[in-house]
């Protein structure tokens, strides 16, 4: 990026040099955040303690069941919950329950079909125009509601080199013409890892976006750091940057101060919610999702209907409900602040809107 010279004038003082970051600092070092998710929870017991909540150990078949998916989450996450309160908002969302363990018809391990979709190594193809990537299989929170919590990431690149082939596929087919980095979670890749690959897709040059699916500036804030905004200004490709939050009360501290940063450095940020069962599934709890992502410049993008992988059979809402709430949250807010409800329908060519 090219920057045009701003030195005063001879005999005048230098201004101070400042970050993107100076604007809105957070409280916590940006530095830091892997040390941060090297210090997440990861047991249950810990998490209800951190809540002053009483442990209640799941049977032991049940507890089996959540092993292949245990506990993770961020002490700033945690930081963002109600102690005493065993039906927070947050706190539902990513602790294991005996729940997880039952079996529900129309359930299933791969319920939007990835494994159909799966081009080469790394690579969904699933619309036109659009290819996603599979960039990890690590995240930085452990949703109970997850859908590719049974995907076979063992199967997908590890090193930059095995990144070949869904590159050289991608160089092939001009028609696509924007790149989504999903995973797990793409930005748990070092800032070197993240960009190497993103500068080997800036390369092809009918890439024209880059598009970033990420729940760290919610879970784990600390990892929007100005080696981050530089990497994103920097490409030539357009960066979109994707969230996802599903309560009002995860748009708070650290994670409110991190997503002005982004917006305020230029980069378009939308947010992806789910509809789930006690957590989000009234007009109140959208209502104040939608006005603090706002607030903060955040773009309200979708309201997904929950994608039905095995285990999660409890978060589940009926579209009639949801269509009550979203008409609800309709009479109440501007129309850019309301998201569009849809549900992934394996083999469509886009995401079916349900209103």
């Amino acid at each position: 990026m090219a920057h045009q010279d701003r030195s005063p004038p001879a005999g005048q003082p230098k201004p101070q040099k400042t970050t993107t970051m100076d604007a809105a600092a957070p409280t916590h070092s940006h530095a830091s955040w892997q040390r941060q998710l090297a210090e997440a929870i990861r047991d249950s017991r810990e998490l209800l303690a951190g809540l002053q909540l009483p442990e209640e150990p799941l049977p032991a078949a049940e507890a089996a069941a959540t092993q292949g998916f245990p506990t993770l989450v961020p002490h700033s996450f945690l930081a963002r919950m109600e102690p005493g309160n065993r039906d927070d908002p947050l706190l539902l969302q990513v602790l294991p329950t005996g729940r997880e363990s039952a079996r529900a018809v129309g359930f299933t391990t791969d319920p939007v079909e990835d494994t159909a979709a799966r081009a080469t190594a790394g690579m969904l193809h699933k619309y036109h125009g659009r290819a996603l990537l599979i960039t990890t299989g690590t995240c930085a929170v452990h949703c109970r509601y997850c859908f590719r919590r049974e995907y076979p990431y063992q199967d997908e690149p590890r090193r930059m080199s095995d990144w070949e082939p869904a590159l050289q596929r991608i160089r092939e087919d001009s028609s696509i013409t924007e790149i989504i980095l999903s995973g797990g979670d793409p930005l748990i890749l070092s800032d070197d890892r993240l960009q190497t690959l993103c500068h080997r897709l800036d390369e092809i040059e009918h890439v024209e976006r880059l598009r970033i699916h990420t729940r760290l500036p919610i879970v784990l804030p600390a990892r929007v750091t100005d080696e981050l905004l530089l990497l994103l200004s920097n490409l030539r490709s357009q960066p979109v940057v994707v969230v996802h939050a599903n309560h009002g009360h995860e748009i708070a501290a650290d994670c409110e101060t991190a997503l002005r940063v982004m917006v305020r450095a230029g980069i378009p940020v939308l947010n992806q919610a789910v509809l789930l069962r006690k957590i989000n599934d009234s007009a109140e709890a959208l209502e104040l999702l939608c006005r603090r992502l706002i607030n903060v410049g955040v773009i309200p993008y979708y309201l997904h209907q929950l994608d039905r992988v095995q285990g999660a059979a409890h978060f589940e809402v009926s579209d009639a409900e949801a269509g009550k709430l979203l008409t609800v949250i309709r009479s109440r807010l501007p129309g850019y602040a309301v998201p569009q409800l849809v549900r992934e329908i394996p083999g469509e060519s886009n995401k079916t809107p349900l209103l």
